[in-house]
């Protein structure tokens, strides 16, 4: 009874300390603090999500078979074209077995058969092969006795061609699929801010990393934050980011910019806000495949640790005589550059308060920066 007590008394020292930080449940023990938030897009661009109780699940897959077997693995694919063969050579192979029965080919072995060369279970499924794969080896074959046997041969050639067209179609569209493109697009794995012309601006990188490029791409960014009540219930929000270009057409990496202005929900964000915020910002770019004109898009997210203050991307772009030169080893790699640690809206006061606004016209952007600095 008292190593019970003991026991409990621990753990619920343990776990003592509890925060609630912007309305997140955080509890923290002597090895840390952790959060029970989770990612909303993981950084694949896969969405973080699961799905429970839908209202007829299976017959929303079945109606939508062929958006299904695209979607399902290639071992189950692989599978399930496999048993839609041998099944169907075996429904038709127990049909003219029973015909056979039926026309007393069994027993009899001179009498008019209806299928040559099938007296047995065996033959019967040997021939249903035979007539769906158009092997054909010469022993067995229809008689014009039995027009029964004659409608079901033919009904089995109808199927299976159906089943080739099917299978045929899917396997194309899987080896297609825009998961696969989407994988030679890539973002940088940390966004930055940094000034540029005078503003704060929030950036990020996107590159093809094959050599046929993308005939145009539309980038988009959303700002989601999640508010985790006590009771359980999560409240998610969305603020679309404006782009400066959001037009790109990807034939080098490109920097996506976003300027931090009034009308964004980033406007009044320090870098101590930045540290203490939960907010998931989601970048996705959207693009035409030059070889295919398939539309693809690319997806990842980044959270509040994963935005780098006072940074910027190296220069990945070079020139030579014959062509421009891409160093993808750049791809990833930051520099650190002067940003004072205030939010937008308080750069954008000092800096109409150090220099008046007929006074601006006259000053550089970086003759400003390092009057605030």
């Amino acid at each position: 009874m008292n190593s019970s007590t003991a026991q409990s008394s621990t753990i619920q020292h343990k776990y003592s300390n509890i925060q609630h930080c912007n309305n997140d449940l955080s509890i923290c023990t002597d090895d840390g603090c952790y959060s029970k938030k989770r990612r909303y897009v993981r950084k694949d661009g896969s969405c973080n999500m699961v799905f429970r109780h839908v209202p007829g699940e299976w017959l929303l897959y079945v109606t939508d078979i062929f958006t299904t077997l695209v979607e399902i693995r290639w071992r189950v694919m692989f599978l399930t074209f496999a048993l839609s063969y041998i099944l169907s050579w075996l429904f038709f192979g127990i049909l003219f077995w029973i015909i056979a029965l039926a026309n007393g080919d069994v027993k009899d072995p001179m009498n008019e058969p209806c299928i040559y060369e099938v007296r047995s279970f065996t033959a019967a499924f040997l021939f249903s092969l035979e007539t769906q794969t158009t092997i054909g080896y010469g022993a067995r074959g229809m008689s014009e006795n039995c027009m029964l046997a004659i409608i079901i041969v033919t009904i089995q050639d109808v199927i299976s061609v159906f089943i080739d067209t099917f299978i045929i179609g899917i396997v194309i569209a899987k080896m297609a699929s825009a998961r696969k493109r989407a994988q030679t697009v890539g973002f940088s794995n940390t966004a930055v801010i940094n000034l540029r012309n005078g503003h704060l601006c929030l950036s990020w990188r996107v590159g093809d990393f094959r050599r046929n490029h993308i005939v145009e791409g539309t980038a988009h960014a959303q700002l989601v934050q999640q508010t985790a009540h006590m009771t359980g219930k999560v409240d998610i929000s969305y603020h679309d980011l404006e782009i400066q270009n959001s037009h790109v057409i990807l034939a080098t990496p490109a920097t996506i910019i976003h300027i931090i202005g009034p009308s964004s929900p980033m406007y009044k964000i320090s870098l101590q806000d930045l540290r203490r915020d939960s907010f998931e910002l989601v970048v996705s770019f959207t693009y035409t495949d030059d070889c295919t004109g398939i539309l693809h898009q690319t997806r990842t997210s980044y959270t509040p640790n994963e935005i780098l203050w006072g940074q910027q991307f190296q220069e990945m772009l070079r020139v030579n005589r014959k062509h421009y030169r891409v160093d993808y080893a750049l791809f990833h790699q930051t520099v650190k550059v002067p940003l004072p640690e205030i939010s937008a809206e308080e750069y954008e006061l000092k800096k109409h308060s150090a220099c008046p606004q007929h006074e601006l016209q006259n000053v550089s952007p970086s003759e400003v920066s390092q009057e605030l600095f």
